[in-house]
């Protein structure tokens, strides 16, 4: 059975990320057993960039030894230290990502950094358009990380996906209406961080001393997690499918057994009852904690 609002990232197949990880980057071997079981789940969605490693030639590899390539739906980012405006190094990166992946043409493209709307009227839609008309890219989106900048890319016309962050306890997004216009445009919302890093999921007492501010509301989702006899992997990956059920959501993994859980845990039945006390018990959650950038100051 295929599962369309579910995505692999696969950030973790190109280095070492989020904060939970203990198993590190897998090697080429176990990165490719990932992808077959999220294939064998109904995944048919990765997400990369050109920014995560070897990502794009570590998830081309795996796609073009099981088979896969040609169905795959592949998207990837733009790398951020690209001149944007500058056409024949746009052209030039694209092909690289197309011949790392070993396809012809990718399902989407995204820009990296939510600055790069300022460049979208400049010169930069266009550019982009034409890698439209050329056959190697299908849609056009952008990631984000604040909720105006959201809004702004939905209204912007060309985009068609936008990626961002949202969680059980961030929920700026779903605040600010922007799942909500998405829905009356038509346009697909990619969301990431739906673990916050892996941070949602850890025990209260493996926080590191750095982070004691984050141990407080983790044990408030342990105790709403004992109260439903949910798992918070279930509570994260339910809440999301039950109150945003348009959106995509993007989970990694660094091994298959990862990607085995969080498939049995986005099919477990949740109680719609639990939104309410979600929303009530994380109102407002300092911005600290949401944003991974300030977890080291």
């Amino acid at each position: 059975m295929l599962i369309p609002h579910l995505v692999l990232g696969t950030a973790q197949l190109g280095l070492p990320y989020g904060i939970a990880n203990k198993a590190g980057q897998p090697d080429q071997a176990v990165a490719t057993t990932i992808i077959r079981e999220a294939w064998k789940s109904g995944i048919r969605e990765f997400d990369t960039a050109q920014g995560y490693g070897d990502s794009e030639k570590v998830l081309g590899k795996a796609l073009a030894e099981l088979g896969f390539s040609k169905e795959a739906r592949i998207i990837s980012k733009f790398d951020s230290n690209l001149d944007h405006l500058n056409a024949s190094d746009m052209s030039r990166a694209l092909d690289e990502s197309l011949e790392r992946l070993g396809v012809r043409s990718l399902y989407g493209i995204m820009l990296h950094r939510e600055e790069m709307l300022s460049l979208w009227n400049k010169g930069l839609a266009k550019i982009l358009q034409a890698f439209i008309l050329s056959g190697r890219v299908e849609k056009i989106g952008i990631s984000v990380y604040s909720p105006d900048k959201a809004i702004q890319a939905l209204n912007t016309e060309g985009i068609i996906m936008v990626q961002l962050p949202t969680n059980i306890l961030d929920r700026r997004f779903e605040n600010a209406g922007v799942f909500k216009l998405a829905d009356e445009k038509r346009k697909t919302i990619y969301i990431r961080s739906v673990f916050l890093q892996g941070l949602i999921l850890m025990n209260p007492e493996e926080v590191p001393d750095k982070m004691d501010f984050a141990r407080p509301v983790l044990e408030k989702l342990e105790s709403l997690s004992n109260d439903f006899g949910l798992s918070r992997q279930e509570m994260a990956l339910g809440y999301i499918k039950s109150e945003i059920p348009n959106a995509h959501v993007i989970f990694g993994a660094e091994t298959p057994a990862q990607v085995t859980w969080n498939v049995e845990c986005w099919h477990k039945s949740y109680p719609q009852s639990l939104n309410r006390l979600i929303k009530e018990a994380f109102k407002e959650v300092n911005e600290r904690l949401l944003n991974p950038t300030l977890w080291s100051n």
